[in-house]
């Protein structure tokens, strides 16, 4: 399966179990549903403890809501330990974007420390019980960004929310890249993919700094974008369907809505030299390193 137009058309998925970051609602909780329906134990990591309950029931199938902050690392390692057994699909998807600079619990910038590091960390302390796939989820806005090593975390340079968020977005494409070269040479059966939902109304608003495009923008969703459950297909593409390691799941129309088929990231998602670099940068800021158990499936 390399297209995928329905949730209802995912493989049968009972007797794995699935690990989803910000899953109480949008397309962590529709990606989340869609496992849960076709047979898969689920977790979802969520912030808001009390609403992550509520969407765990609605999920169905034995879910589990664990509180995970992924604005601090001391959250993310405490989740980390929470998650017993083995876990066939991780899915990184929560996401945060903000008008303002704000940092992180440990000083990160609140983009990069949540929509990168967080998960960087969270996957490299669950790497050893992940036996299946780990997907993690990007924008299309990485197509216009770059990472600027001498200025990570927007300190010196006016902060731009776009800029900082599509810098946030093309970090989870090369981990994605790098964690899946790691993973091979390392010999393992486990693949790293990534996912984009293309647009989607989800209430996760994109705020660009513009006035002028942002209402332009929220005037244009209703009409252009697809819902949750479009949005998620590609994520369940990426975690569940036949593509290889290393790709893109996003989209089939434009790049904008329609059923998920493979698509190709932008030049600058490719570049190996960056992704290892950021890699280093990323294992020092967080303090977890890839570690990987070798297992005879």
């Amino acid at each position: 399966m390399n297209r995928l137009a329905s949730a209802t058309d995912i493989p049968d998925q009972t007797g794995r179990t699935a690990v989803i970051t910000g899953g109480s609602s949008g397309i962590g909780f529709a990606a989340a549903r869609a496992l849960a329906r076709k047979g898969a134990r689920v977790t979802i990591g969520v912030r808001d403890l009390d609403r992550g309950r509520d969407a765990a029931r609605t999920i169905g199938n034995g879910a589990v809501a664990r509180h995970l902050d992924l604005a601090s690392l001391r959250s993310v390692r405490g989740f980390a330990d929470e998650i017993d057994g083995p876990v066939d699909y991780l899915i990184n998807n929560a996401g945060a974007m903000s008008a303002e600079r704000r940092v992180t619990e440990d000083g990160f910038e609140q983009q990069f420390g949540v929509n990168h590091l967080g998960h960087f960390a969270l996957t490299n302390l669950l790497l050893n019980r992940v036996t299946r796939r780990i997907t993690t989820v990007t924008s299309a806005t990485h197509r216009s960004a770059r990472i600027d090593f001498d200025d990570l975390q927007w300190e010196r340079r006016p902060y731009r929310p776009f800029g900082a968020y599509g810098q946030s977005k093309l970090a989870n494409l090369l981990f994605t890249a790098e964690l899946q070269r790691r993973l091979s040479t390392a010999g393992s059966s486990v693949s790293s993919t990534a996912s984009h939902p293309g647009w989607a109304a989800t209430g996760f608003a994109i705020t660009s700094g513009n006035r002028v495009v942002d209402r332009l923008s929220r005037l244009a969703t209703p009409l252009m974008a697809h819902g949750p459950e479009g949005g998620a297909l590609p994520t369940l593409l990426a975690a569940t369907g036949d593509v290889p390691g290393g790709s893109l799941s996003g989209p089939g129309r434009l790049g904008i809505r329609g059923p998920a088929a493979l698509v190709a990231s932008a030049p600058s998602a490719q570049d190996d030299e960056t992704a290892r670099r950021l890699w280093d940068v990323s294992e020092d800021l967080t303090s977890t390193r890839f570690s990987f158990e070798h297992r005879i499936a």
